[in-house]
Formats: structure tokens, C-alpha cells, sequence
């Protein structure tokens, strides 16, 4: 079936880092995006903890699919080009747990989900991977020309209801000869 889009399975780790000093005032936790990892058969599919102790919490979220998309090769692309290649992890609080929502590998959803105001965290991606979003990227990504964009200054001026206006810089003639 040549219609299937790649993908990866991932699995997320969470981490609840108890917070000292002031901050702590507010809020005694906070949750970090640990990792991001390939899939392993013993991982599972359901999402549980792997540690606890007085001062940190870990949960693994397994069995997330990553896909890449034809037409977003652009963001690929643009991440493949940084000098940190990164995961993207879309996460939310659900009762006291920091829960991943989606992963990324393009920086085009990590700026949808930025906008709509969503947490967002990166943490670098491996060679390995690095490497599938690159073929993928050499193999979809077209390279858009650049257009001559015409100055600003040679633009002809309208007013707010899109009809022809013009500026003059001719002092304007008083009325009723004073002065």
C-alpha cells in the first residue's frame, strides 16, 4: 500500500520536578517533556510510572505515532536545517498529570500549536531519526523561488475602502484670507 504516510512509533516520558526557592511559593511541582524514544515491545501501550521519590515523579507515555505529511515538508525541512533538530511535544494537564497530546517533527505544528496557545516542548531528536525526516524531506520538499517583492514606495495608495488615494505636498490654501 503506497498510500500509508511513514511514521514512527515514540513513546513520551514526563517528569514532575519538585521546585525549590521562591517559585515554590506558588506551585511546590512542575512538569518537564523528559524524552522522546522509539517505540520497544516491552514499553507497552498504556501509559505508567516509572519512578518515584520524595522530590521527582517519571511517567512513560508509549505507543505515539509520529507520521510525516507530503504537504508539510516545509516544516521538516526547516527542523532538519536547524543546528538542534528537535521532537516537538504537545502536552496538557489532565487531573495532576502532565499528559503528552501529540509529537512533532515539524516546526510548522509546533507553531499551530504555539498560537493557540498550547504547551510546546522540544527535546533533541537522534541521528537515526534525523536522518528518516531528511530522506523523507530530499525526496518531498520543492524549494519555493523567491519573488521580487515590489517596494513598499511603489505601491499605489488606497484608502480604507480600497479606492485610489493621493498624498500631496502642497500646503493647503487657507479660506477667508486670514493672515
Amino acid at each position: 500500500m503506497s498510500n500509508l504516510r511513514p511514521s514512527l512509533e515514540v513513546a513520551v516520558q514526563m517528569r514532575r520536578e519538585r521546585i525549590t526557592g521562591p517559585m515554590a511559593h506558588w506551585s511546590p511541582w512542575r512538569w518537564v517533556l523528559a524524552d522522546v524514544v522509539l517505540q520497544e515491545a516491552g514499553f507497552g501501550s498504556e501509559p505508567r510510572m516509572l519512578f518515584q521519590n520524595e522530590d521527582e515523579q517519571a511517567w512513560l507515555y508509549p505507543a505515539m505515532r509520529v507520521e510525516l505529511f507530503k504537504d508539510d515538508a516545509e516544516g521538516y525541512y526547516l527542523n532538519a536545517t536547524t543546528p538542534a533538530p528537535c521532537w516537538f511535544v504537545l502536552w496538557r494537564m489532565q487531573d495532576d498529570l502532565a499528559v503528552p497530546v501529540m509529537v512533532s517533527l515539524s516546526y510548522h505544528d509546533a507553531g499551530r500549536w504555539l498560537d493557540a496557545q498550547e504547551t510546546v516542548e522540544q527535546v533533541p531528536v537522534p541521528a537515526e531519526v534525523l536522518a528518516w525526516m531528511q530522506a523523507f524531506v530530499d525526496e518531498h520538499h520543492v524549494v519555493e523561488p523567491k519573488r521580487r517583492q515590489r517596494p513598499e514606495s511603489f505601491r499605489s495608495l488606497t484608502d480604507r475602502f480600497g479606492n485610489p488615494a493621493s498624498v500631496s505636498t502642497a500646503k493647503p490654501q487657507r479660506k477667508g484670507g486670514h493672515g
